[in-house]
């Protein structure tokens, strides 16, 4: 039983060069069933940090477990550093804990390298295990997405993990919770899931004779797509995931022009979501810890633009989608809200730390460096929020979040790229759905019968 597993591993007898790998298909409850290993901690005495690769995945976590969740990156590497933000080696913190386990969630986007050229997986595991007495577990789905560049989840293969020198406990959740036994699309995420064991990769076959599931053809996209934002939950509890960004480029555009008829490139109600961490506006909010990479932002006022440093930039007032008693105001990039890269191009971000650096309105010719990089900590333009039209996103975005309306883009992919990483996207994309799954435009020797 996977309770008494976890209560064993977690006992302070337990020898500490172990690591549990507790496994599960989407919506089976690993995060509930974490939640509950959380407080039964808390009651035992028993030290628990929480951790998660991306900043919506550790809030979604924390929410959960009622307990502070951080990113991996936040907790283990020293920061806020503005020299290590561009450093290609990751600058490492001391682990002070004793006896703690850290538990870290949806541990199957953990790549093998960072931004910075940094091992993260065995920046981890050393972290961790330098600590006094310190274990981990790892929470996360083997048939999503694996890290952007890999082709499998390194964090979720017990080999890995035994080959940093731990002993591996692995459990396996495969009762799903989130849809009821009958649904659409609990059964096509099953579907796929199973395709993914076959010895010989299928063409994968998409279900739709069910209440939950439908395809949508390009020209019934609109009026669908309009009928779900007036549903209950609207707009922000609907999401479109596409391939790239370039084609969530493409959607959010011809969302905007199409269904919400804005001609502006940005309009109060407009819903945006962040594409980078950012600790800067967060620490002018009471009860607002840091503003993460896939949180979604409603803009309430836009209070006007200039363009500085090569780059444009809008002030306005706006609040966390989910949470609309949290207000404040922000300057953001208006260069990546459309842009096909993810975020602000690395060239482009260096430019603009380079020209904040050597801004002659600001600093005399003999400021010291010392005092040029501190003022970039709380510096508005290098710290303006980078974000995106939030009404299309790429599966990667979509990933950790749950919505109840999702539409799923199946056009233009041709038969030869529908192998295991293709099957990884679409059952990921599937997953993300609670009571309504469209597929957009799916070629018909897909759509199957069940």
């Amino acid at each position: 039983m996977v309770v008494a597993a976890l209560a064993r591993f977690c006992a302070p007898a337990m020898p500490s060069d172990r690591v549990f790998l507790l496994n599960g298909y989407a919506g089976t409850g690993k995060t509930s069933l974490t939640g509950a290993l959380v407080k039964a901690l808390g009651e035992a005495g028993v030290p628990s940090v929480l951790l998660a690769p991306t900043g919506r995945a550790a809030k979604v976590f924390g929410a959960y477990a009622g307990h502070a969740a951080y990113t991996i990156h936040r907790r283990i590497y020293r920061h806020p550093g503005i020299g290590d933000s561009f450093s290609s080696v990751a600058s490492m913190q001391d682990n002070r804990h004793k006896g703690a386990v850290f538990i870290v969630d949806e541990a199957s986007m953990i790549g093998a390298a960072d931004e910075r050229g940094s091992n993260l997986l065995q920046d981890l595991i050393h972290y961790v295990y330098t600590g006094d007495n310190c274990r981990l577990i790892l929470i996360g789905d083997t048939a999503q997405l694996p890290p952007v560049g890999c082709s499998v989840s390194p964090a979720m293969d017990p080999e890995v993990l035994r080959g940093y020198g731990l002993k591996v406990t692995r459990a396996v959740l495969t009762e799903t919770q989130r849809q009821d036994a009958c649904s659409g699309i609990l059964f096509n995420a099953t579907r796929l899931r199973q395709a993914m064991r076959m010895e010989q990769l299928p063409l994968p076959k998409l279900y739709t004779g069910f209440d939950d599931v439908s395809s949508v053809g390009g020209e019934e996209l609109p009026e669908v797509l309009e009928a779900a934002y007036n549903m209950d939950g609207g707009i922000a509890d609907t999401i479109l995931i596409t391939r790239s960004n370039r084609r969530a480029s493409d959607f959010n555009r011809a969302i905007r022009a199409n269904i919400l008829y804005r001609e502006e490139e940005l309009a109060a109600g407009e819903m945006l979501l962040v594409a980078k961490n950012n600790y800067l506006w967060a620490s002018k909010v009471k009860g607002l810890d840091f503003i993460a990479n896939g949180d979604v932002m409603t803009v309430n006022r836009v209070y006007g633009s200039e363009f500085k440093y090569g780059i444009r930039f809008a002030d306005v007032s706006m609040c966390l989608s989910d949470r609309p008693d949290i207000v404040f105001d922000a300057k953001i990039m208006l260069d990546t809200l459309a842009g096909e890269n993810a975020t602000l191009p690395y060239e482009r971000q260096m430019e603009l730390y380079r020209r904040c650096l050597t801004d002659t309105e600001r600093f005399a010719a003999d400021t010291p460096m010392e005092t040029r990089l501190k003022s970039l900590r709380t510096d508005p333009y290098f710290n303006a929020l980078q974000m995106k039209y939030a009404y299309a996103v790429t599966c990667h975005k979509a990933q950790g979040g749950q919505w109840s309306n999702v539409f799923v883009d199946m056009g233009y992919i041709p038969e030869e790229a529908m192998g295991m990483e293709f099957y990884r996207w679409l059952y990921t994309a599937v997953s993300r759905a609670r009571r309504r799954l469209y597929f957009i435009n799916p070629s018909s020797s897909l759509v199957g019968e069940g």
